[in-house]
């Protein structure tokens, strides 16, 4: 098919929109290690999840056998507010970089939340007010999440406490704002309204928090208030099911023009959007149905892939959680308040974790001036202000690009564009005034939070 054919935008008919969820885990060969109960290191049961999440939620946490699983038709109607999301022929960074590379983008930033993050708050309050629940409670960062939770809430006529990390509250308060919006309450974490926050005050006295913090606190919220569920916006099983709508999606778009991408790119913070992107094509390689490089982007300044450990530990910092076989850079480990919030955490999937302990996909940790430099490259010619976070994608796409131009190879890239960086302009104005500082954590500094690992027979071999 000549390159002429196809659109700038490639868009699918409503009735092209997949109506089920493609579960990975399903073609894995060594499936994700399961959530251990902290206490006794066995596997946690449906029902010791159940007091934390929602019981359908749970029945996808640990479903590791089937293939796909049905979206619900409120869900679907839902999302034909803002899906099916474009894929994106970038046209005009490929003429700008002038190189033969061939780039695709799927961009999720079509709604109000910003980013992809609705796709799954929608099915978690669907399935919470299926429950017969009053309210759920969660952590947000960059408050993509926690705003798109709040939409959701709002649909659905839920009550939504969030709990937002202290130096995104500040940095971010129009985010804040909107999510205040949509009726949800936002408190800045670490607070002295749970125990767990009282207590990380005490020890790091003027922290600016973490997901790590903010996930400790919402979790004591609702498994301490009646009819009241926790969610989570990234990391677990259930949350890369639901966000496996952009990759088969991007899919199906595709095939339509005959279109095979060599990379896929994503950011990584928790592993929801690079999950959810990669999914149906990692589950072509799983197979052995084809072949595809997959690289997994993560700030050099939260570095859990690169130079994290495979071990399990807390999903928290509070250690409240279940313990995940991940890549972690230990629970109580703080990054530095850098600009890209929504990827300030200290772990990994635990699915991304396994198929990158096996060799399926790659990592590469970028510094932060240099995403913003990305950043400001794309939104010139493509005329998108693209999130931080989405950015780390941006500049190893362009790297690329550029590689492509040296060789004179043709390669097709896809990478995930996950939101919109208009409520982060504070991240833009400290790139332009020169006062962006890249942050990279010492041997040392890695170490107190390795320390922090649990110890016991066989973890951290």
């Amino acid at each position: 098919m000549s390159e002429k054919k196809i659109p700038y935008k490639i868009y699918l008919d409503e009735n092209e929109m997949p109506k089920d969820w493609y579960n990975v885990r399903a073609d894995m060969k060594n499936k994700p290690a399961p959530l251990l109960n902290p206490a006794t290191l066995q596997p946690m049961t449906a029902e010791e999840l159940g007091q934390v999440f929602c019981e359908e939620l749970v029945k996808q946490e640990l479903d590791d056998e089937n293939r796909y699983i049905e979206i619900p038709e409120k869900i679907r109607n839902f999302y034909k507010m803002y899906r099916p999301s474009p894929l994106v022929r970038a046209y005009c960074l490929e003429e700008k970089l002038q190189t033969p590379a061939k780039i695709y983008y799927k961009f999720e930033g079509n709604n109000t939340s910003g980013s992809h993050k609705l796709n799954s708050a929608i099915a978690q309050a669907y399935y919470a007010k299926e429950q017969g629940l009053k309210g759920v409670t969660t952590e947000t960062g960059a408050g993509q999440w926690g705003t798109a939770l709040a939409m959701a809430c709002a649909y659905l006529d839920l009550d939504c406490k969030v709990y937002m990390v202290k130096c995104s509250y500040e940095q971010k308060p129009f985010r804040r704002e909107v999510m205040r919006t949509y009726g949800a309450q936002v408190t800045p974490s670490p607070s002295e309204t749970t125990k767990v926050g009282q207590k990380i005050l005490a020890e790091h006295p003027g922290t600016s928090g973490s997901l790590g913090c903010a996930i400790s606190e919402a979790v004591e919220v609702a498994t301490h208030t009646e009819g009241y569920r926790y969610v989570l916006g990234s990391v677990l099983n259930q949350v890369l099911l639901h966000q496996s709508v952009i990759g088969v999606e991007t899919k199906i778009a595709m095939d339509k023009y005959g279109i095979k991408p060599d990379i896929i790119i994503g950011c990584a913070g928790g592993g929801s959007n690079l999950g959810g992107l990669i999914s149906p094509f990692m589950g072509e390689k799983l197979r052995g149905e084809a072949d595809y490089q997959f690289i997994a982007v993560e700030p050099a300044s939260c570095p859990s892939f690169t130079r994290g450990k495979f071990a399990y530990d807390f999903c928290d910092t509070g250690m409240v959680c279940p313990l995940a076989k991940m890549y972690t850079l230990g629970s109580g480990f703080i990054p530095s308040p850098s600009h890209a919030g929504g990827l300030r955490y200290h772990g990994m999937s635990s699915v991304l974790s396994q198929l990158y302990h096996d060799g399926y996909m790659e990592a590469r940790a970028v510094a932060q001036t240099a995403v913003f430099e990305a950043a400001e490259q794309f939104a010139r010619v493509e005329g998108i202000l693209p999130a931080p976070e989405s950015s780390h994608a941006i500049k190893v796409a362009i790297d690329e690009a550029l590689k492509c131009k040296e060789t004179g190879e043709e390669k097709t890239i896809l990478f995930g564009l996950t939101g919109t960086g208009y409520f982060d302009m504070y991240a833009y104005e400290a790139f332009h005034d020169g006062k962006m500082e890249d942050y990279i954590p010492t041997d040392e500094e890695l170490k107190a939070g390795f320390d922090g690992i649990p110890k016991f027979p066989g973890n951290m071999e």
